[in-house]
């Protein structure tokens, strides 16, 4: 089989989740070099590299939180591998409020949600800027939700901090061009843990409500992750849904 990312290096924070491991598998089954980026979880990482096709694969305390750290992991990359291509920033965490129990979504979580899913992200892009732009060919993925733009989701402060991110996706794709392009990938409903923990019937409901049958799979997050690192090269500052077309109803 073909290898169209054979030599490339990507970084993915938060790869040891669901959707994160998906896009892991699908770069290495791409012949990409994966970076397996975590925080919490350091064995489930290590035991995604293990299970990645090919070799080289490395898993990394990544703590979007932590500049710091993030610049270490940066030079910490160029010694070990001299490059980095693609940086998927995946990182990310909610807290399920009803949008109308605004004393619920405490200060506290607010700040959590924005600081890990906006400033995280954000900080990535500025600690690896320099070896994405060295490159010649850096892309920025940033995974974002369709909640930034139906303002429907876990919570308000979810659904804000994923427009943010999509506003940073057009404001990056703007700023650093030509050199890196920054897209964000925008999923509805995606199967896995956090929708095995969903009511059954209102997960029904978003299915029946989806043109295309069914909610996405981690698979399909991933096959546009991959997309845009090998066909789709003349996207940047953009917002790809994949969501089955949830938002026409």
């Amino acid at each position: 089989m073909p290898k169209p990312l054979a030599g490339k290096v990507v970084l993915i924070t938060g790869a040891a989740g669901g959707i994160g491991a998906a896009i892991s598998t699908a770069y290495a089954d791409a012949g990409a070099t994966v970076i397996v980026g975590y925080n919490r979880s350091p064995d489930s990482a290590k035991a995604l590299c293990a299970a990645l096709s090919g070799g080289g694969h490395v898993a990394r305390y990544a703590p979007v939180l932590d500049s710091g750290v993030l610049r270490s992991l940066a030079h910490a990359i160029s010694s070990d591998f001299g490059r980095l291509d693609i940086l998927v920033n995946n990182a990310g965490v909610t807290k399920v409020v009803p949008h109308d129990d605004l004393d619920a979504l405490e200060d506290a979580d607010i700040d959590r949600i924005f600081n890990t899913n906006v400033r995280g992200s954000f900080a990535c892009v500025r600690a690896f800027r320099s070896l994405l732009a060295a490159s010649g060919d850096g892309l920025v993925i940033n995974i974002s939700s369709i909640a930034g733009t139906t303002a429907v989701g876990s919570s308000v402060a979810y659904c804000a901090s994923k427009a943010a991110i999509d506003s940073m996706t057009k404001s990056l794709g703007r700023a650093l061009a030509p050199e890196i392009r920054v897209v964000s990938i925008a999923p509805g409903w995606v199967a896995g843990e956090y929708a095995s923990r969903a009511d059954p019937a209102y997960l029904q409901l978003q299915v029946d409500k989806t043109p295309l049958g069914r909610i996405a799979r981690g698979a399909d997050v991933a096959a546009a992750a991959i997309a845009l690192s090998t066909t789709l090269r003349f996207n940047t500052g953009c917002i790809i849904p994949v969501d089955g077309g949830r938002q026409l109803t």
